[in-house]
C-alpha cells in the first residue's frame, strides 16, 4: 500500500499495536439497527447503501490533521498502524480485518481537522455475507460477543431552522458575482455552497438521521464519521481488488412529484447545454486525475439521469483498472477537489470559492468513507449532509451547494440549493 507524498514531513512516531479479529456473523437485522444508543454521537460510524456496508462504534484509535498535507499525514499514520497490526481475519474480503473510517475538510485552510477513526467494533455485510470485527489495544484476543440490536432512536424535538453564515439572499448575490467572474473569463465553473442551522430542544440522535436517510434515499451512501452525518449520491472513488470506480454527478433539476412531468424534466436535463457542459467538466477532471494510476479506463460517452426522491442528476460511472498500489485514500486525495465540488479550472475556482462563499465549509464536500489494511475502500463526497455541533449536539449545520456556470440564474440556484437541503431537513422531522 503506497503512501501519499508529504514533502519535508517527518516520519510519524511509532504507533500502538492494534489487535484485530474478524469472524463471520449471521445477522438478518439492518446494519444501522446495531448502532448502540449509549455512545456519543461522534463515536457512531456508518457507510451503508441498500442494506450493505459497514457500521461501527467506539474509538480504539484516532488521528487528526490539518492543512495542505492532511491526506499525506493521514495515510502515513495509517500505514504505520497497518505495519504494526496483528490481524486474524476469518472472512477476508474488502472491509474486513483492519479498517478505519475517515472524513476530510474540503479546504486546506479549514479550521476543521481531518479525522481517521478505528472503532472498537464493526458490523459489516456484503453480498449477503455478514461479519463482526473487533479492535483492541490489549495483546490478548478477547471472547467475541454477538452484537445486539439497539433500542430505537428518539426523533428530534422542536426543531427550528435559522440562516447560517450564508443566507439565501447572500447566496444569490454570490451566484450573481460568480456569473460575472465567469463572463470575464476567470473560470468556467465554480461551485458555491450555503448553510442552514437546525436546533432541537435536546441532543439530536444521529441514528435517527441515518435511518431516515437510508429509508428514503436507497441510491445513496449513508455515512457518519465524527459527527458528520449525511447521504451522498456521489462516489468519489472505490478501490476493490484492482478495480477502480467513480460516480460523477453534475447537472441537477428539482423533481415535481408528478411522474409524467418528471420524465419530461429528465429528458430536458439530458439535453440541457448548460447542465451537459457542467457535467463534462466534472467527468474530465475525474478521468484526468485517475489516469496516472490506471492501465485502462472506461468513460461513457453520455451521462445517464440518476433519479433521487428530491432531485435528478446527470451521472456518469467511470471504471478503470489499477496499474499501481495506490490506496483508495491516495486516489481520493488525487481526485479532491473534483470539478463537481470545486469548479474548472479547479485551482482558480477554489480560490474564487474562498473569495465569494464567506464561510468555512468544514468537512462538507470533502472525502468521507473507509479504508482497510490492503488499501481497498470507498470514499464519497460529503454532500447532503450536516455537521453536529461538538459542543452542543442539539444543533446541526446543514450544507448544500450548486455548480455555477455562465448560464446560471441566481434565484434558480437558490431554489436548487433548497432542493438539496431537503434530505437533511426531512431527516430531522419526527413524523
Amino acid at each position: 500500500m503506497s503512501t501519499l507524498p508529504a514533502p519535508g514531513a517527518p516520519s510519524p512516531a511509532a504507533g500502538p499495536t492494534v489487535v484485530v479479529r474478524t469472524v463471520p456473523l449471521e445477522a438478518a437485522d439492518p446494519l444501522l439497527a446495531y448502532l448502540p444508543s449509549d455512545r456519543p454521537h461522534d463515536e457512531l460510524l456508518s457507510w451503508v447503501r441498500r442494506g450493505e456496508g459497514l457500521v461501527g462504534w467506539g474509538s480504539a484509535l484516532t488521528f487528526e490533521a490539518t492543512g495542505a498535507d492532511r491526506f499525506g499525514e493521514a495515510e502515513a499514520w495509517w500505514c504505520d498502524i497497518v505495519r504494526r497490526a496483528v490481524v486474524r481475519d476469518e472472512v477476508e474480503r474488502p472491509g474486513t480485518g483492519l479498517v478505519c473510517f475517515g472524513s476530510f475538510p474540503f479546504a486546506s485552510d479549514s479550521a476543521e481537522s481531518a479525522r481517521l477513526v478505528v472503532p472498537s467494533t464493526i458490523v459489516g455485510r456484503r453480498d449477503g455475507q455478514g461479519w463482526l470485527t473487533t479492535f483492541s489495544l490489549d495483546p490478548q484476543l478477547t471472547l467475541l460477543e454477538r452484537p445486539s440490536v439497539a433500542s430505537d432512536p428518539e426523533p428530534p424535538r422542536d426543531v427550528a431552522f435559522a440562516d447560517g453564515q450564508v443566507s439565501p439572499a447572500a447566496y444569490a448575490h454570490a451566484v450573481a458575482e460568480a456569473v460575472q467572474r465567469i463572463g470575464a473569463g476567470e473560470v468556467d465553473k465554480v461551485v458555491l455552497a450555503r448553510d442552514l442551522v437546525a436546533t432541537a430542544s435536546a441532543p439530536i440522535d444521529p441514528r435517527w438521521l441515518l435511518r431516515r436517510l437510508a429509508d428514503r434515499y436507497e441510491n445513496t451512501w449513508v455515512f457518519s464519521v465524527a459527527g458528520l452525518v449525511g447521504a451522498t449520491p456521489e462516489l468519489l472513488v472505490r478501490r476493490d481488488k484492482g478495480l477502480i470506480t467513480s460516480r460523477v454527478l453534475a447537472g441537477t433539476i428539482r423533481r415535481t412529484g408528478d411522474d409524467a412531468k418528471d420524465l419530461a424534466l429528465a429528458a430536458s436535463l439530458a439535453r440541457s447545454s448548460k447542465d451537459l457542459e457542467e457535467h463534462e467538466y466534472a467527468v474530465r477532471s475525474v478521468a484526468e486525475a485517475l489516469a496516472p494510476h490506471c492501465s485502462s479506463m472506461n468513460v461513457p460517452e453520455a451521462p445517464f439521469v440518476l433519479h433521487l426522491p428530491n432531485v435528478m442528476h446527470l451521472a456518469t460511472d467511470v471504471a478503470a483498472v489499477s496499474v499501481d498500489d495506490a490506496s483508495s485514500l491516495t486516489l481520493a486525495a488525487s481526485l479532491h477537489p473534483s470539478a463537481a465540488v470545486g469548479g474548472t479550472p479547479t485551482a482558480r475556482a477554489v480560490e474564487l470559492i474562498g473569495e465569494l462563499e464567506h464561510m468555512d465549509r468544514g468537512r462538507y464536500a470533502g472525502p468521507v468513507g473507509w479504508m482497510d489494511g490492503h488499501g481497498d475502500g470507498a470514499w464519497g463526497i460529503a454532500l447532503r449532509s450536516g455537521a453536529l455541533d461538538a459542543r452542543d449536539p442539539s444543533q446541526i449545520t446543514l450544507y448544500a451547494g450548486c455548480g455555477i456556470v455562465a448560464g446560471s440564474d441566481p434565484e434558480s440556484e437558490v431554489a436548487e440549493s433548497d432542493a438539496k437541503l431537503i434530505p437533511m431537513r426531512d431527516a430531522l422531522a419526527s413524523d
